[in-house]
């Protein structure tokens, strides 16, 4: 099939990536959608998504949620795209496109945007079953099935994407080892302190790193063709099953090189300022494909779209070029900020280092400055907050001295530089190019109000995201410049954060949400039922301080159970095909072999899926809600209480065996973590807390990941506060050491009352530390020192919460009023839900979801006569 240029002028798009969708965007902005046709050739089985965040797929993302592309979009301006279809070949004297499919495409503009290839080093080996690269969702889909039978793998190259394949490979439950030639991590964007520090943390988390080698030769199983090693260049070998290469990219101009499109040396299309190859004024090359009037192939998201926006001004006959761009980096790699900016390695001449460096923190700062004060760039390692700002003072003399800048809060450091002392022209998203005026004029001149409005009149922040931040404190500050109020409330029910709600409970014994809404709500709200934002929250600070106002601290008492959400209303997780799963408390990970066994019997007798958690707990999935009593009372009976899975509350305490079995361990830490789990049990929060106990400095507990850790030492124990695990990793901060028992207990008391008094909601330790002013020398000084002499209160209101609780569990299960929520179908509560079904897998079962689009099994027919006029709970 062919169709060749009619009346209407046709713009034939080869590649659909970030920088082609900006590009569709960029023609459509300027109205070129309406006067061409536009049609898209896409090489991948999806259109365009996040290649930035592409490792968040093993974090829980979707390729869905990875998305950027908005079909209504496509639709609306009559874009056509051709998924799996992509161009094989050019004739320009034709000018057409020949698709794999067969289609031929005639073409009046032709803009080439193929980005680029993973390199893969031409050693022996590297096409062996086990060999992988890191560079689309297929790869990642690709890798994560086969990591399935696999123990260890390698990452060929310590770059952003070679540290996050390590990461995910960890993830995954690999033995994981980084290989890079270069003497460092990071050496495009690093010097050697910054490598330092990066290597430090990221082995400090598992991870096996090996710099200043290379890779001679995968080893290959003769029999079977899988990977079964690595050698080394310093002759060393390396066990592994699994390979990634990450060893860098390059243009992808194969297309150009066969249509005769003149290219670079080293590879690239090349291209004028004005985006159009120098070839051909008829095509364009834009994004990693495109080696730039300035000799450069840039291989950032940021010059890609500034190259689209070129390129659609361009064929709009509107003057645009693209002269060079920004090369500054913001990174969350493992969870540990790394950022450049400017010129980072010092190559001017004459220019100064101003350097500050803990190595027991794991922090890095070098800031590069010219002879008369002037920013010429720097580099961020372990701590980045003051990137927007930095980036934005380069080229420019900043208002306060360069050490201020880099010394941390609490280390004599002036107050820091916030964005209002910015000037206008100062570059806030540098993936967009949007300015800190243009920011401003989106707030004074467009009536933005928001940060999510100013995201969508100007892009900035829609990018990578680490602009975000910034862009928020910009929105705040311009609003109250403007003498515009700044609504800090909770939700449009109450004005008050969430602290000073906990103030006014606290303060005048309030009960109930319809007392503090009646009383303290705004004055639209009082009298209303409220929203999903305040019950659940003023239902968790009710909870928290129960004992102390005289309030029932059961979540599912009278009015208390309409605040809650699903989880806490049946005081079990919700899962994805509407079952449920149970998780007993097993303080410490210390369990009996007799009640290994009831829970084997229950989940036998049940047919529920058993796991072991990552918090040493047993987890059954698989329960109907009318089983989820029935469930309880064996457990209760057995002596098991709520392991509270379910709650914004204290989750797990975990533990190695410390001194009683390890020959390395030096306290009883499994005595403490019980102990610990057992005081704060059912301690209702702002978030959830995890805990743990290490019995020696080797940390198998993993305690400084955890909200509050303990590791002990021969004089006593370690106290570690705000750490975070999962998609934002933070290490703890020590708050106090070489603690007795009493001590240490006495300090988590009153740090844990302290965060659930003043966090906002849904805060985690790690974001509160971060986020209160004075961090963590604020909080030593109110939790050790007492500075606000409110410690006493503090204490008392964690001896409340000790001497009050109850199982809510065993607290349903004797209560015939409590159990009756437990139905499908309140006019029918005999009906099991139909929805819930399983199939078997591995000896046991899994949710059987063959829609997953929807996240639930579609019900048979004779499901559907069964649910007509019944009344789901």
């Amino acid at each position: 099939m062919t169709t060749a240029p009619g009346p209407t002028p046709t713009i034939v798009l080869v590649g659909h990536g970030m920088v082609g969708q900006r590009f569709l965007e960029a023609l459509a902005e300027r109205g070129l959608t309406a006067t061409h046709r536009v049609v898209v050739l896409c090489e991948e089985p999806r259109p365009a998504y996040d290649r930035v965040h592409l490792t968040s797929y093993f974090s829980g993302k979707t390729p869905d949620d990875l998305s950027m592309t908005d079909l209504a979009f496509l639709e609306e301006h009559g874009i056509e795209l051709r998924v799996g279809d992509p161009a094989e070949s050019v004739d320009r004297a034709a000018r057409t496109v020949i698709a794999r499919s067969g289609l031929v495409v005639g073409y009046d503009v032709l803009v080439l945007a193929t980005g680029s290839y993973p390199f893969v080093p031409p050693v022996p080996g590297k096409d062996a079953e086990g060999c992988f690269v890191y560079r689309t969702i297929e790869d990642l889909l690709a890798i994560e099935e086969y990591a399935k039978t696999a123990t260890t793998g390698a990452v060929v190259g310590g770059g952003l994407l070679g540290l996050e394949a390590a990461g995910a490979l960890k993830g995954l439950g690999l033995t994981s080892h980084i290989v890079e030639f270069a003497p460092r991590l990071m050496p495009v964007q690093v010097d050697e302190g910054g490598g330092a520090a990066l290597l430090r943390t990221i082995e400090g988390m598992g991870l096996s790193v090996h710099t200043g080698v290379g890779t001679q030769e995968i080893v290959v199983d003769g029999a079977t063709g899988a990977v079964t090693g690595m050698k080394l260049s310093d002759g060393s070998e390396l066990a592994t099953d699994l390979v990634v290469f990450s060893a860098g990219v390059r243009p992808r101009d194969q297309l150009a090189r066969d249509c005769g499109l003149a290219v670079g040396e080293r590879g690239g299309i090349t291209v004028d300022e004005q985006c159009r190859t120098v070839t051909d004024e008829r095509v364009f090359a834009i994004g990693e494909c495109a080696l730039a009037a300035d000799g450069r192939v840039y291989g950032l998201v940021a010059p890609g779209y500034e190259q689209a926006e070129t390129a659609a001004a361009t064929i709009a006959d509107r003057e645009a070029s693209f002269t060079g761009a920004d090369l500054s980096t913001k990174l969350k790699l493992l969870g540990v900020d790394v950022a450049s900016f400017g010129d980072a390695h010092g190559t001017a001449e004459d220019c100064l280092d101003v350097v500050y460096s803990d190595s027991r923190a794991g922090l890095y700062k070098k800031l590069v400055v010219a002879r008369d004060g002037t920013l010429l760039g720097g580099i961020l390692v372990g701590d980045a907050d003051a990137y927007g700002t930095l980036r934005a003072f380069t080229g420019s003399v900043p208002p306060v001295s360069p050490e201020s800048l880099v010394l941390p809060a609490g280390a004599g450091a002036p107050a820091q530089l916030g964005p209002s002392a910015l000037p206008d022209d100062a570059v806030i998203c540098s993936c967009h190019n949007v300015s800190k005026g243009t920011v401003r004029g989106a707030v004074t001149e467009h009536s933005c109000t928001t940060v999510p409005e100013v995201k969508k009149c100007t892009k900035a922040g829609t990018g990578c995201g680490s602009c975000l931040k910034v862009l928020g404190q910009l929105v705040t500050a311009e609003l109250e410049a403007s003498g515009v109020e700044v609504d800090k409330g909770l939700c449009g029910c109450f004005a008050q954060t969430r602290e000073e709600l906990y103030e006014i409970v606290l303060a005048l014994r309030i009960t109930s949400y319809r007392e503090l809404l009646d009383r303290h709500g705004r004055e639209g709200a009082r009298g209303g039922d409220g929203c999903e934002v305040c019950k659940p929250t003023v239902g968790s600070i009710i909870a928290s301080l129960a004992p102390a106002i005289g309030a029932s601290g059961y979540v599912l008492d009278g009015e208390q159970a309409a605040l809650q959400d699903t989880n806490d209303h049946f005081l079990a997780n919700l899962q994805r095909n509407g079952s449920y799963s149970v998780v007993p408390r097993i303080p410490g990970g210390e369990i009996a072999p007799e009640k290994l066994i009831v829970i084997g019997e229950i989940a036998r007798d049940f047919g529920l899926y058993t796991k072991i958690t990552g918090g040493q707990r047993i987890d059954m999935f698989g329960a109907r809600v009318e089983q989820l009593p029935m469930i309880w009372a064996r457990l209760v009976d057995a002596g098991f209480e709520s392991g509270h899975a379910y709650g914004k509350s204290l989750r797990t305490v975990k533990s190695c065996v410390g001194q009683t079995w390890c020959r390395y361990g030096v306290q009883d830490s499994v005595r403490m973590a019980i102990d610990l789990e057992l005081r704060y049990r059912g301690l209702r929060s702002p978030h959830k807390l995890k805990s743990a106990v290490s019995g020696c400095a080797r940390e198998c507990a993993e305690a400084q990941s955890k909200d509050f850790g303990v590791i002990a030492t021969a004089n006593g124990w370690n106290l570690y506060v705000g750490g975070n695990g999962g998609a934002t990793p933070r290490h703890a901060d020590l708050l106090a050491q070489d603690l007795s028992d009493a001590e240490l207990v006495r300090l988590i008391d009153r740090f844990l009352m302290f965060y659930i008094r003043t966090a906002d909601k849904l805060e985690r330790t790690s974001t509160w530390l971060e986020r209160i002013p004075g961090g963590l020398d604020h909080v030593r000084d109110v939790v050790v020192h007492d500075s606000l002499g409110i410690c006493d209160e503090l204490e008392a209101l964690m001896r409340a919460h000790v001497s009050h609780y109850r199982d809510e569990w065993a607290e349903t299960v004797n209560d015939p009023e409590k159990l009756a929520r437990f139905v499908s179908f309140v006019n029918a509560p005999d009906t099991p839900d139909p929805v819930v079904g399983f199939v078997p897998e591995r000896d046991q079962i899994k949710p059987d979801l063959p829609l997953l689009d929807i996240g639930l099994r579609r019900p048979a027919e004779d499901d559907l006569d069964l649910l007509e006029g019944s009344t789901r709970r």
